[in-house]
């Protein structure tokens, strides 16, 4: 508790640079220990006092985050049980409750960490560097994987080629057909973000790491729509995005995000306005930040 109080009183005479030094010590003593629900509290503390002092987004600062956050635990979930039995049952039981309770924790801290970095400096969606980390933790350490939340996180990223040989891990342990699923929602959230670039670069990226290792880029409709899509967009060509559209209707239909997504994207690349003032099942996922 000490720790906390004289953080606190730093703070109430505005002595921020004090208060955080003290938050920031204590969030990695507790993290190094193993204490992570106390130790995501400091360091959302340590986040909170970023914005009570107005603390710009700058290197340092981001170099700070990275430090609490490079100390939450990682530990490998059991990937099977070697006896049925209730002690078994019971040590797999504690794992994936643990492991949930330090996901939700280091989300906590760095959705934080992204709201404060949107307002003090970084770009409107915050800082590329911070959801970077945010997907890199929740793909490899959450016992319930939300590949949709996950990849939102990777596209504002700031690494592709992570994005890529985490889609190609993933690839290579989900259900048959999540794999072109889970291509397109990646190419299409980049360019609803108006981002050709990187979505031109993940699809080339995926397919060499894919060929690395002796695996097969996935075909199907949907893939072949994705690279038709490409293509259109390189262009100045609506009608053919309309065309493609009602061609590959069926492929598209497995996903509801897929529509909205491409709405977005006729309006970032051809200035259409969308069918609803909504910002819909797209908006409804970055306002969980």
């Amino acid at each position: 508790m000490g720790i906390v109080m004289r953080p606190n009183r730093y703070i109430a005479v505005q002595k921020y640079s004090e208060a955080l030094d003290l938050l920031q010590e204590g969030a990695l003593i507790q993290l190094k220990h193993g204490q992570v629900t106390c130790g995501a509290e400091l360091a959302v503390l340590f986040v909170e006092t970023l914005l009570k002092g107005k603390i710009p987004y700058s290197e340092e600062t981001l170099d700070r985050l990275r430090k609490i956050y490079q100390h939450f635990p990682k530990i490998p979930l059991p990937q099977k049980l070697l006896d049925d039995d209730d002690d078994d049952m019971q040590k797999l039981s504690e794992a994936l409750m643990a492991a949930k309770v330090r996901v939700e924790s280091c989300s906590s801290f760095l959705k934080a960490a992204i709201r404060w970095s949107a307002q003090f400096g970084a770009h409107k969606n915050g800082s590329a560097q911070l959801h970077y980390m945010l997907a890199e933790y929740l793909y490899f350490e959450s016992p319930e994987l939300d590949i949709i939340k996950v990849s939102s996180h990777f596209v504002r990223g700031s690494n592709p080629k992570k994005f890529a040989s985490t889609l190609v891990n993933f690839m290579g342990k989900c259900y048959p057909g999540e794999d072109d699923a889970a291509i397109a929602r990646a190419v299409l959230l980049y360019l609803s973000q108006g981002n050709l670039r990187d979505a031109n670069y993940l699809t080339d990226e995926l397919k060499k790491q894919l060929e690395s290792q002796q695996f097969d880029f996935p075909r199907s409709d949907l893939t072949q729509f994705i690279e038709y899509l490409l293509q259109t967009l390189e262009r100045d060509a609506f009608p053919l995005l309309k065309i493609l559209r009602q061609k590959y209707k069926s492929s598209i239909n497995r996903e509801p995000l897929f529509d909205e997504l491409l709405d977005e994207i006729a309006e970032k690349f051809y200035g259409v306005r969308r069918r609803s003032g909504l910002q819909g099942i797209f908006g409804d996922l970055f306002k969980m930040m």
